[in-house]
């Protein structure tokens, strides 16, 4: 049995009986593997044109001039006549191991070990040593699994959702992923200057105006319960992800899991 709380952080009088998939063992191998199934179905498949590099006349005029073997193209009084063409090794020339579009890129994995994954990184969020040791700052007075009542749902403000997160004693960890960190040197990557961490992730029944709230803080994610994946449990493949329950979530976890 374990209570709820109320957007003030208080305990109610309602006991919730957790769902059995709680007392599923951790497994952080089959967890880090459907996670990387997940992303990899996320890449777009690449190709080339065939006839890529290739769309010219050009020739070798072969051996015994005093020049490379090299197909140049013809012409006369050009600037472009005598270039090299056609081979790899030249400007505007073919690849020489162009990407395919029937490369198999997806990473495959089965229904039930990608289940089993789902409902061990469930579990893991239960687990407060988990939660601690991935990063997230909670309050001590915190007992996991985090469950709030339904009506967080009913708060469609970014003021009011920070508000209810901080008396619940998730403040510290809403200002951890606050503060942006510069990747500098090897580490920074193409087209993104900024590091962002990751926060709560708050799970609800159904479609809820909390989305759009929770959607303006640096971190916290809102999903619904029937399209939550394994990689928003687990980030990175690293799961026990600060997660916040409503009630009536945590009621359908034994038919939508």
């Amino acid at each position: 049995m374990t209570k709820v709380l109320n957007l003030k952080g208080n305990k109610t009088r309602k006991d919730v009986t957790l769902p059995e998939v709680f007392t599923t063992a951790y497994r952080p191998d089959i967890i880090k593997r459907a996670v990387l199934s997940e992303q990899s179905k996320q890449k777009q498949p690449q190709g080339r044109f065939p006839l890529a590099g290739r769309l010219t006349t050009a020739s070798s005029m072969g051996p015994g001039r005093g020049t490379s073997k090299v197909p140049r193209t013809h012409g006369k009084g050009s600037h472009h006549s005598g270039r090299g063409a056609l081979i790899h090794s030249t400007v505007g020339g073919r690849m020489l191991f162009p990407p395919s579009t029937e490369k198999i890129i997806v990473e495959k994995i089965n229904k039930k070990e990608h289940k089993l994954a789902l409902r061990s990184a469930i579990a893991a969020t239960a687990q407060k040593e988990l939660v601690e040791s991935r990063g997230h700052l909670v309050s001590e007075k915190l007992e996991f699994p985090l469950i709030i009542e339904d009506s967080l749902t009913e708060v469609s403000k970014t003021s009011q959702l920070k508000e209810t997160l901080e008396s619940i004693g998730l403040g510290e960890d809403v200002k951890r992923c606050s503060k942006r960190s510069i990747r500098a040197g090897k580490g920074k990557r193409r087209g993104r200057k900024y590091r962002t961490k990751t926060g709560p992730l708050i799970v609800t029944s159904d479609d809820s105006d909390v989305a759009s709230a929770g959607s303006n803080l640096l971190g916290v994610e809102v999903v619904r319960l029937s399209n939550l994946s394994v990689e928003q449990l687990a980030p990175g493949g690293d799961a026990a992800r600060l997660t916040l329950w409503t009630e009536s979530a945590i009621k359908l976890l034994e038919t939508e899991v």
